[in-house]
């Protein structure tokens, strides 16, 4: 069943682009129905040849459609709705921000109205329908959450969070793919390294990550209980993984997270 929403994306980038492509992969959304806005509106020309709609008039996107996607960087959010924020209209439209660092009284702030707003952190697997994507909403906007659920379910699985969680969403969930990415390249170098071509070895690392995800999402378990299951008692398992320890492999990762959160409350400042 198709959603009857139209959609604006305004600042189709590569995570504006990754939502629409996800939506329409669905088959819950129709590419005639969302607009997508970028400024260098050449750049969206092989979305246009998909049936998205593609303008460089914010205004127009906006009065053309329901739910508003946000998703400019944060230093270009101030102007944004300083253009359009006239045409937002009560019991019409739901804004979306998929905006780091910018908070929901901010975005109040600037939008001028009592305009239902959620702030909605996908990452780039929203492409491929697998996306991770945290929401949050103040209590009167209850409503819209439920909105914004009906559209990212479709692309992956979503988690209501508080607000005061999303900094930390951005780095483990939107900064996390580039992450895991990095990991499995590490992974496949290794391989490279004991004797597999490149390809071999990038596509062994990549099912292996696939699987070891699927374990923890399917069973619901601890990751050291998965583990625990491949290690042996003066096992190849445990001698690698103690050397990565030694290296400083989780500590590394849990660093990266919180140095990507920390940045990540200092992305917008009001001007």
């Amino acid at each position: 069943m198709e959603n009857s929403n139209r959609i604006a994306i305004l600042g189709a980038g590569n995570i504006g682009l990754s939502i629409a492509n996800g939506l329409i992969q669905s088959g819950q959304f129709k590419a005639g129905d969302i607009t997508l806005t970028r400024r260098k509106i050449s750049l969206l020309e092989e979305a246009k040849s998909k049936g998205f709609i593609i303008q460089s008039d914010n205004i127009k996107a906006v009065n053309n459609s329901e739910i508003i996607i946000v998703a400019v960087e944060p230093q270009q959010i101030n102007s944004l709705f300083n253009e359009i924020s006239d045409d937002l209209t009560p019991g019409k439209h739901t804004v979306i921000s998929v905006v780091s660092g910018v908070s929901i009284k901010q975005l109040k702030t600037l939008i001028k109205k009592d305009i239902p707003v959620v702030r909605a952190m996908p990452n780039t697997a929203i492409a491929i329908q697998e996306s991770m994507t945290c929401l949050a909403a103040s209590k009167e906007d209850d409503r819209a959450v439920y909105d914004a659920k009906a559209i990212f379910n479709t692309v992956g699985k979503t988690l209501e969070i508080d607000e005061e969680q999303m900094n930390a969403a951005t780095a483990l969930a939107a900064c996390g793919v580039a992450f895991f990415l990095r990991a499995v390249r590490a992974a496949s170098q290794g391989g490279i390294e004991i004797g597999f071509h490149s390809d071999d070895a990038l596509a062994i690392a990549a099912q292996t990550a696939r699987g070891a995800a699927s374990l923890l999402l399917s069973k619901e378990n601890h990751p050291e209980y998965e583990v625990d299951k491949v290690t042996t008692p003066r096992g190849c398992t445990i001698s690698g993984l103690n050397q990565m320890e030694h290296e400083g492999f989780s500590s590394a990762m849990i660093k990266g997270i919180t140095t990507s959160a920390e940045k990540a409350e200092k992305l917008y400042t009001i001007e």
